[in-house]
């Protein structure tokens, strides 16, 4: 098992940026005519806060937008990042119109000021989006009620493989085995505040046969040797759990560090 490595702690490191020199010609109009072509080419939706048709978008384009997305069949990642979402309208208009997708595979909106209500606004599109694989909300402000009551339980039954919600303010887990997403193999909870208890609630998806996750970040929270302990006692007859991430949480000491190495 590789433990304490920095890379792949973020979800960043693994995504593609669409750009092309046109890019700050297109208007919404292009984007919404290349989404209702549906074509076989037309694969990649990307944007951000700073694109000028980003900024021109008012409230009912976001709408306009997401039932586009939602009635496409070709598209297979959408990648909105960089503040061109907020959480009190334009993610939640935009979830208004995208309410299921049977073609996209990775959704990523990381850098937005996403909530825990603009979560909920996602729930009709995450319970229907079935062949979704990737989610990655780092760098918003889901908070513990985003990832525990909304997020956790709008992916139960979902084919997700890849969550990833680093720097989102999250200061408590709560794992219900029943509702947890059981196809998922990688998990990202960098630069939250995770502390000794959540490593208990995070215990319960490394025991057992059930045991799916191949990969769990916690680098940099507030994990001290107690957390060490319950994860070391977890992990003792885990065979799924191949990388763990535990880089940056300042009260493991040497003895804990020993209790790692010992995996």
């Amino acid at each position: 098992m590789d433990i304490d490595s920095d890379a792949g702690s973020s979800m960043e490191d693994a995504i593609y940026v669409f750009t092309d020199d046109d890019d700050e010609d297109m208007t919404f109009a292009d984007i919404m005519q290349a989404v209702h072509r549906n074509g076989p080419d037309f694969l990649h939706l990307a944007g951000s806060g700073g694109d000028n048709w980003i900024q021109s978008m008012s409230n009912e384009d976001w709408e306009e937008l997401g039932r586009g997305v939602s009635n496409n069949t070709h598209l297979e990642t959408v990648h909105i990042s960089g503040g061109a979402l907020n959480d009190q309208t334009r993610v939640a208009f935009l979830f208004r119109g995208l309410m299921r997708s049977s073609s996209i595979l990775e959704m990523h909106l990381h850098e937005n000021e996403i909530g825990a209500a603009g979560v909920r606004s996602m729930v009709p599109f995450l319970q229907n989006a079935v062949h979704l694989r990737c989610l990655d909300l780092d760098d918003n402000n889901i908070q513990s009620e985003g990832f525990n009551i909304v997020l956790l339980r709008a992916l139960r039954g979902s084919p997700i493989k890849k969550l990833s919600c680093a720097r989102c303010g999250i200061e408590s887990i709560e794992i219900d085995n029943i509702c947890f997403p059981q196809h998922l193999k990688y998990l990202s909870l960098s630069f939250n505040s995770v502390n000794a208890d959540g490593c208990r609630e995070l215990a319960k998806l490394l025991q057992g046969r059930e045991a799916t996750l191949s990969t769990l970040w916690l680098n940099r929270n507030k994990i001290d040797d107690d957390g060490v302990e319950i994860l070391v006692d977890a992990l003792q007859n885990n065979t799924s759990l191949t990388t763990l991430g535990l880089v940056g949480n300042d009260d493991i000491s040497d003895h804990g560090e020993m209790k790692l190495l010992k995996l």
